[in-house]
């Protein structure tokens, strides 16, 4: 039996189909790019919970141990704390793909004007208040185990040394 062109136009069985085919790739794109970009924040978050816990820790030693314009003493630990939240040697890392400590960078930087050289714990210290900067630059993996070489995740913190 022949059919006609009219009858064939106006025939509508595995229209679902087509539609479904059509629309799957956009879903599918959409659906992966949200939960890629909820990993990306975490990830973020993670390193910048990490960032302020370092700096935390930095303020909280001595000033012989924060010499200005040198290397903390604890810089190995400060970049533990960054990195695993612990200073014991072989803690797993708080981010899974977060393996190179060098990704860290602790510098110390000395405030010397004469409010914090006048008084307080300051008095005696040579070259003045001391500020700790710890950024981070992690290079992002993918929910797929795909480094991406051009986008990292940033965090960075500041905190001043108490004198002890």
């Amino acid at each position: 039996m022949r059919r006609g062109l009219g009858s064939i136009i106006s025939d509508r069985s595995g229209v679902a189909a087509a539609e479904m085919a059509l629309v799957t790739p956009l879903l599918v794109t959409l659906m992966f790019g949200t939960f890629e970009l909820g990993k990306y924040f975490l990830d973020s978050h993670v390193v910048s919970k990490g960032v302020r816990d370092g700096a935390r820790f930095a303020a909280r030693q001595p000033f012989l141990e924060m010499p200005c314009g040198g290397t903390a003493t604890d810089e190995a630990d400060i970049r533990d704390i960054v990195r695993t939240g612990t200073t014991t040697d072989g803690a797993p890392p708080r981010l899974g793909y977060w393996t190179n400590p060098a990704t860290i960078t602790v510098t110390i930087t000395c405030d010397s004007t004469a409010a914090y050289t006048t008084s307080g714990i300051y008095t005696n210290a040579s070259g003045g208040a001391r500020r700790v900067t710890v950024t981070a630059a992690v290079p992002y993996v993918t929910l797929f185990g795909f480094p991406f070489g051009a986008v990292n995740v940033h965090g960075r913190s500041d905190a001043g040394v108490m004198g002890i």
